[in-house]
């Protein structure tokens, strides 16, 4: 088989890639080791309850998997409460509403929180009239460097580690803001202050700012199904993987069934420890530069009760977990209360997030242990004490990749050297950023540069060939 582009990887990185070449006619074969497409996104429907097991949410002020939803017809919805808290000495404090990631932009909200003592709230109102810093020499720093020098102690217990670094799964003194929260960082060298630059956005808004996370209805893998239903047939393979590289004046993508795949340019849309391993023997330093990209493994439980078996009144949209805690979760999501249609009209479903960095080898538990030091958390914080009326264990070995300090110098070293690789075109997550959104944009603008080249390549009659190298 020869096509312009072979893609390798099929999931959100990789369909999205296939829907662009295909809106610009560019002939591709999409290639997935595994039986089913989406990688991560999986919807699973049980008894009325509608469980995403991996990413539930889009972000609206990233608007590329928004726009994509919108070619494809896909209806989404705006969460229903975006008012989040975090657990304290047991009991569940509720975070400022009018705020960013807990970070105050409303006085009067933030002195009648409970999430802080007085005088962690003095120490983050401080912030306001805080000096920045000199910019650091790679413009790069940790979360926890970060929170801490600008908004106190108590902030990145309460905030910055289970919230900022703990939606990534990860290690707040490891991650990087600039990679991550690059906006917070903007805020302190063009404002002075994070909470003067929030507050004066906040006050520039002329119209009511969208809601900030919008879901897919019907689950998030309504999203890949449609992307797999605008694709042709024929250009799709799954349940094969790829066994190597070859480069020559074209790439080979050698398959595991003993097939291969000729193409002028070859997008890898796989996770940069899959990269690496795929690009070994193509070029050693260019895996050495992917195989730095961390990764953490990670749990989701869905548990599902009758709605008069929970005692709290779960207004809002779930609670993060401070490590202080001791507690298993390290946040749960109240699905039916956040997000329309997911439970039936007398259930409750909830959804715990377990293992990241915090607990690293938790793929490792056998589910019934997972389920019963959840279950234990969910009686804690949220006075349960029946048993649900079902539950679900989703195991994502490695699927939480993490963005450390300078990784953003890392992907400037790795685009370089992909860059003496022509016709080599890389986008998955943990690349160039994270989440459904980043993916989708990257996506699409990498296949946009697989286009430009294929349709500027030309060969000259009788031109030599490069000496192969081959994984």
């Amino acid at each position: 088989m020869r096509v312009e582009c072979a893609i390798v990887g099929g999931g959100i990185s990789g369909l999205a890639a296939a829907y662009e070449l295909h809106s610009r006619g560019i002939p591709f074969v999409l290639i997935e080791g595994a039986a089913r497409y989406g990688g991560l996104i999986r919807t699973e429907r049980v008894d009325g309850f509608v469980v995403d097991a991996g990413p539930d949410a889009l972000l609206t002020y990233k608007p590329a998997g928004v726009a994509l939803c919108r070619e494809l017809g896909i209806t989404l919805s705006p969460a229903r409460s975006t008012r989040a808290f975090v657990a304290h000495r047991g009991r569940l404090r509720a975070l400022p509403e009018a705020g960013v990631f807990g970070i105050p932009t409303d006085w009067k909200a933030f002195a009648r929180s409970r999430a802080f003592s007085a005088v962690g709230k003095l120490r983050m109102a401080g912030e306001y009239v805080l000096p920045p810093v000199p910019a650091l020499a790679d413009g790069d720093e940790s979360i926890a460097s970060f929170i801490e020098r600008r908004f106190g102690r108590e902030a990145l217990q309460r905030l910055g580690e289970p919230l900022l670094a703990g939606i990534h799964g990860g290690d707040a003194a490891r991650l990087s803001m600039r990679a991550l929260f690059p906006r917070f960082l903007d805020l302190e060298r063009t404002d002075g202050s994070v909470i003067r630059g929030l507050r004066r956005l906040r006050h520039e808004t002329v119209t009511s700012p969208p809601a900030p996370f919008v879901s897919v209805c019907g689950g998030t893998e309504a999203l890949v199904k449609a992307l797999v239903r605008s694709l042709p047939d024929a250009s799709l393979i799954a349940d094969v993987a790829v066994q190597g590289l070859e480069q020559g004046s074209e790439w080979r993508v050698h398959l595991a069934n003993g097939a291969h795949v000729e193409a002028a340019a070859v997008l890898l849309a796989t996770p940069p420890r899959v990269i690496a391993g795929l690009v070994h023997r193509v070029d050693p330093v260019l895996s050495a530069l992917c195989g730095r990209v961390r990764d953490v493994s990670l749990v989701t439980v869905a548990l599902g009760y009758k709605r008069d078996a929970v005692r709290h009144p779960l207004s809002g949209s779930g609670f993060v977990v401070p490590r202080s805690e001791g507690a298993t979760v390290t946040a749960m999501t109240w699905m039916s209360s956040k997000w329309s249609g997911r439970a039936p009209e007398d259930g409750v479903l909830l959804r715990a997030s377990v293992g990241g960095a915090r607990d690293p080898h938790a793929t490792d538990w056998a589910d019934a242990d997972i389920i019963a030091c959840v279950r234990e958390d969910v009686r804690r914080y949220l006075q349960v004490s029946s048993a649900p009326v079902f539950s679900r264990v989703y195991r994502m070995p490695h699927a939480g990749v993490q963005l450390d300090v300078g990784h953003l110098s890392l992907i400037r070293e790795a685009e370089a050297r992909a860059a003496r690789l022509p016709g080599l075109f890389i986008s998955a997550a943990g690349f160039r950023g994270v989440g459904l959104a980043d993916c989708v944009g990257d996506a699409r603008t990498q296949a946009i540069a697989v286009a430009r080249y294929t349709r500027s390549r030309v060969v000259a009659p009788g031109a030599t060939e490069k000496p192969s190298r081959t994984l």
